[in-house]
């Protein structure tokens, strides 16, 4: 078998682009490859280029390694193209959530749902379908991962608008999820283990949890139950942990005992629902509301990231630092699985058909999935309990008026997205947050597409 070309569109990424080189010079099936590195940063890009080629000689391996500002000049023979981008992520999620809190909606991360996923989709899906449409000139065969959140969104636009090419799409909040849970159960994380968990990203759901037939769920509650309370009594009043971490075990069993189901990224889903806005008039509610997503804190993150790689090119860290330090990705993880281990089975979000019986037929939502080049067949679940079942789809509905609305650049399903959207309360709240956020967004949302004036113009 010949050896895959993978391309990373955004090769600067703060989480994918170091780990990706790792896994590229450490996995047999994919260090003789060819590695594609893409990102509009000169800069960044040179600098992620010495490092793959520093990672390739440390190690002795034939990785090819091609680099360019335009993607169209590493594109062509590519087997995967992995899109891995945002522009000026941090800022403006701090910018989202601002301007959210400002109008009552508090948002913990604001890059999936309510006004940050939305905004944050209007940035980023443009540039999503130019290069599908460069994908699909160049290379049509290619699978396309997309790893660009709000991924749901990115990944049924691309079903949509591009039903031809072979893609899905992928996040990393999924990925340690049954090493999560059979340490909770005290269990092996084996062939024995059953652990199936569907929703949209991010609003993923435990439908079944099992050990070779036994039940799990009553050991994973209980030692859930079990930290809550300390949970809670540690963060409520304060505490030092980020706002998706906060709260997160008190929170769970609390929807929990709501709804009969465990919600399963609860650093995201306790943004998707109502409950943690802090609307509540009776003053009974046990929780208080969420944090806010700590831009300035991302930011200084993503510096010190370059910084380390500044430090790994200059000798002051060495690459046996860097083997170390780092580990595999689920992109590529999924990658070497699909193109060397058939039968793999990853956590992706693709077409439901039916794999959650009483979902729509066509809900892209994350399931347990085996891959092959052939693409994810997601493994059977029971059905979604009512209550999280609706929830689901009016979730769904928001991103699809998301996709469309952006696509089509047209603001009045911009709008009716929000409005879907479960944390929106008030229609003329809305409409001045949408007003406000598109104004201070500007130079990053491409006014023209929904017939604005554009930034330099706006300013005058």
């Amino acid at each position: 078998m010949q050896h895959p070309k993978v391309v990373i569109i955004g090769a600067g990424s703060f989480f994918f682009g170091r780990k990706a080189i790792w896994q590229m010079v450490h996995s047999p099936h994919l260090r003789e490859g060819t590695l594609g590195l893409v990102d509009t940063d000169a800069g960044r890009l040179e600098k992620m280029r010495r490092l793959a080629e520093m990672a390739r000689e440390h190690h002795g391996v034939g990785l090819k390694i091609e680099a360019a500002t335009d993607r169209r000049q590493v594109l062509e023979g590519a087997d995967f193209v992995v899109l891995s981008f945002a522009d000026r992520n941090a800022h403006f999620r701090g910018v989202d959530c601002e301007v959210a809190a400002k109008y009552g909606v508090r948002m913990c991360s604001g890059d999936t749902i309510g006004p940050g996923g939305v905004l944050r989709a209007a940035r980023e899906l443009p540039q999503v379908l130019r290069c599908c449409e460069d994908v699909t000139s160049l290379c049509p065969q290619a699978w396309v991962i997309n790893y660009v959140n709000p991924t749901t969104v990115h990944g049924m636009a691309i079903r949509r608008y591009f039903p031809k090419l072979r893609s899905l799409a992928l996040c990393d909040a999924q990925w340690g999820l049954r090493d999560q849970f059979a340490r909770l159960a005290e269990v092996p994380n084996d062939e024995k283990l059953t652990i199936l968990s569907a929703g949209p990203n991010h609003y993923t759901w435990l439908l079944k949890a099992e050990y070779d037939g036994r039940d799990l769920m009553p050991a994973i509650i209980e030692k859930l139950r079990a930290t809550a309370e300390a949970d809670f009594n540690q963060q409520a009043q304060g505490g030092d942990k980020h706002a998706k971490g906060w709260l997160n075990n008190s929170i769970a069993i609390e929807l929990y005992d709501a709804f009969g189901i465990l919600p399963t990224v609860l650093g995201h889903t306790k943004e998707y629902v109502p409950f943690y806005q802090g609307r509540g008039v009776s003053g009974t509610d046990r929780h208080p509301p969420l944090k806010l997503f700590e831009a300035d804190e991302r930011t200084r993150a993503t510096d010190a990231a370059w910084s380390q790689i500044d430090e790994f090119l200059s000798g002051k860290l060495s690459m046996d630092e860097f083997d170390s330090r780092f580990g595999p990705d689920p992109a590529t993880d999924l990658i070497e699985g699909m193109w060397a281990r058939p039968g793999s089975r990853f956590f992706v979000n693709t077409t439901n058909h039916g794999t959650v019986p009483n979902l729509s037929e066509d809900a892209f939502i994350e399931l347990y999935s085996e891959l092959s080049m052939d693409g994810p067949k997601p493994l059977p679940c029971p059905p979604m309990p009512r209550g999280v079942r609706g929830l689901c789809e009016q979730i769904l509905d928001t991103h699809e008026l998301t996709a469309e609305g952006i696509h089509d650049g047209d603001l009045k399903l911009l709008r009716r997205a929000l409005l879907t959207d479960p944390l929106t309360m008030s229609i003329g709240d809305t409409d001045a947050m949408l007003d406000e956020l598109i104004e201070r967004e500007r130079d990053a949302i491409d006014p023209q597409r929904y017939g604005l004036a554009p930034a330099a113009a706006a300013a005058h």
